[in-house]
């Protein structure tokens, strides 16, 4: 593991540049929702940064409490800022001129470098199953001792919003010497304990830090914080000392959260650096919300929560190809229990409310996600729990269910939605409009169908029940794809089949007709369609979400929302997409199917955006820059399933084509 770490470890002039190392940003989780994230230069550059950004377990909701350390060290006459800010016309202090190394795992640590005086290394982690951080300060100087100076910044807010100095906040401070308490608002107190600390109180705002990344995104982009006081401590050589802030009561051991934290750590065992990485990034994404009542899939850091269609996903490469069996059927059996006409959740709105039901994928990708862990060796009693949720999914799939999504009784296909809706995963809108509109039989829609009735087909032989019925459905609609989707042309398949007629967009939806379980697309068509695919879509990143060729094409992602949401699926990249991309490569040519310089392209940039994690998307255009969330759960999920297969139990053998 010491090879792999020491592979995405940041060193040298990337840290000491500003304008580069704000760029890279480090994230730590805690099992229930909640992170700490930041930038490696030190200075917060979204309202979503924050060492302790909560989430409440009534509702799955994000706030942010501490903020920042202003942190120092002051041996004889000198005094060392390691923070960093971003003020209006300023950047101070300019602690990053003193980095020497940031690394991502075990969990993100920093190393300066301070000129006569000696080496501090810093490291953060969460509290699994807690809102608590710990941040450790170990000394390793020439000087046997230094003085350490900690000013927190705190503050109250959603973690969607900037905070504004106001008066009555925080509602009150006690405590003395290495223990305080900030009562931050009815009912929530923050503890910051620092053991053999002294404090002086304080009582002082600081405004106007400047978030550049909300700056681009079109957004508010100023904030004040508050400064409760000072905490001043001697470090000593081998004495580490560790700062505590948690919203949990009384805090925890940091030491035994630190075990913990190495304890959850899991590199799968392969050759490949990439899987490797992977699977340290994917713990991050596997969470219990609601008290611990609800598994589910955090969809993206640092700004989503859990989505049905992205947890679906996502499941078979997060839990299942490393090992984690046991998660992937309570994730599934959480899902399960909010089936509602046929269809499980896309979204928990936050703060409450009820769910949203609003998709035609999520409840098929949810059909395939129970497929993969079934042949994942999960029990017969998961077997039996599960097949009647799947048969009420079909039932309820060929009755007709919300958003006129059915079947069509005159091909057997899957129609979904009408002008006005966006129910697949290429869901952006401007003004109230679809900006992909898709309505109609989309080409992944349609062949997570038939694939949905395959696995109700092998699942009632499983149980001792008739499954003809499906069976006659799958080909059936089978023999219409065929006829319908392949496009005459040579271009592969038609991605929306409408009432005016085909859509003729070259996009990466149809690469799921050769990649499910039970492909779609009769073997005779899988190369072509990937020769299509790898001419107009492929990137080192990803696949396009629109050709190039295509008028409607955004090469660049960024801006106001709009110009954003505008962009979202016109041609950018996804890395999620390549997954599925490299399986169908596996089918066609087999062994010969490796695209080792795409993997080791990939691995390269693991460094540059959410540090050791993969993004939600690229831009369309070289250099094909990152951009959304910095951490993106389907992103990891569906590489780790491409590269580290699950053995097959005895449930069944994958079927080759149709």
């Amino acid at each position: 593991m010491h090879d792999l770490f020491h592979s995405l470890t940041l060193t040298g002039s990337v840290l000491r540049d500003f304008e580069v190392a704000s760029r890279r940003e480090w994230l730590t989780t805690n099992s229930i929702g909640g992170y700490a994230s930041g930038t490696i230069a030190g200075a917060n550059t979204r309202r979503y940064h924050g060492l302790l950004v909560a989430s409440l377990d009534s509702t799955a909701e994000r706030h942010v409490a501490l903020s920042k350390l202003e942190e120092s060290i002051i041996a004889g006459e000198e005094r060392f800022e390691l923070s960093c800010n971003q003020y209006p016309g300023a950047v101070h202090p300019q602690g990053y001129r003193f980095l020497q190394s940031f690394a991502p795992w075990p969990c993100p640590t920093f190393q300066y470098e301070l000129p006569r005086t000696g080496r501090l290394v810093k490291s953060i982690w969460m509290e699994s199953g807690a809102n608590t951080t710990y941040v450790r300060y170990e000394w390793k100087g020439a000087q046997g001792e230094v003085l350490l100076e900690i000013t927190p910044l705190v503050c109250w807010k959603g973690y969607h919003t900037e905070m504004e100095a106001r008066a009555g906040f925080p509602l009150g401070v006690r405590g003395a010497s290495g223990r305080v308490e900030v009562q931050l608002a009815d009912g929530v107190l923050l503890t910051l304990v620092l053991a053999g600390a002294t404090w002086q109180p304080g009582g002082d705002w600081y405004y106007r830090f400047e978030h550049l990344r909300e700056r681009e995104r079109g957004y508010d982009w100023h904030e004040d914080l508050f400064a409760p006081g000072c905490f001043r401590v001697v470090l000593r050589q081998g004495h580490p000392l560790t700062l505590i802030a948690s919203l949990s009561g009384e805090p925890g051991d940091p030491e035994e959260a630190h075990r913990g934290l190495l304890g959850r750590m899991h590199v799968v065992r392969t050759r490949q650096p990439l899987a490797q990485a992977l699977s340290l990034a994917a713990d991050a994404f596997l969470v219990r919300l609601d008290g611990g009542r609800r598994h589910t899939v955090i969809a993206g850091y640092p700004w989503f929560l859990d989505w049905g269609r992205d947890t679906m996903i996502a499941l078979p490469g997060l839990c299942l190809s490393r090992g984690n069996l046991h998660r992937a059927q309570n994730i599934l059996k959480s899902y399960a229990a909010y089936l509602n006409q046929g269809m499980i959740p896309n979204r928990f709105p936050e703060g409450g409310g009820e769910a949203e039901y609003n998709t035609a994928d999520a409840t098929l990708w949810f059909v395939n996600a129970i497929w993969h862990t079934l042949k994942a060796g999960a029990s017969h009693n998961f077997l039996l729990e599960m097949w009647p949720v799947v048969r009420e999914i079909i039932r309820w799939h060929v009755k007709g269910t919300r958003w006129s999504i059915g079947v069509d009784t005159s091909d057997g296909l899957l129609r979904a939605g009408y002008s006005s809706t966006q129910l697949t995963w290429m869901d952006a809108r401007v003004e109230g409009r679809p900006v992909t509109p898709r309505w109609g039989k989309p080409v992944e829609i349609c062949a997570l169908w038939v694939n949905a009735l395959r696995i109700a087909e092998k699942m009632a032989a499983l149980v001792g029940e008739a499954g003809g019925d499906y069976g006659r459905g799958a080909r059936a609609a089978t023999r219409a794809f065929n006829e319908a989707f392949v496009r005459a042309d040579g271009l592969g398949l038609f991605d929306v089949l409408t009432d005016s007629g085909p859509d003729a967009s070259i996009r990466p939806n149809q690469i799921f007709a050769a990649s499910l379980p039970f492909p779609v697309l009769r073997r005779e068509h899988w190369a072509n369609m990937l020769r299509t695919v790898e001419d107009h879509l492929l990137t080192e990143v990803g696949l396009r979400t629109l050709s190039p060729s295509d008028a409607r094409y955004r090469g660049e992602y960024g801006g106001s929302p709009a110009e954003r949401d505008s962009a979202y699926h016109q041609g950018t990249v996804w890395p999620w997409l390549l997954g599925p991309y490299l399986h169908v490569r596996r089918r066609v040519f087999g062994t010969r199917a490796g695209r080792e310089p795409l993997l080791e392209g990939l691995f390269s940039r693991l460094t540059e955006y959410g540090v050791g994690y993969l993004p939600e998307l690229y831009g369309g255009d070289p250099p094909h820059a990152p951009g959304g969330c910095i951490a993106q759960a389907w992103s990891v999920g569906t590489l780790m399933e491409y590269l580290v297969p699950v053995r097959t139990s005895k449930v069944s053998s994958e079927d080759r084509g149709t």
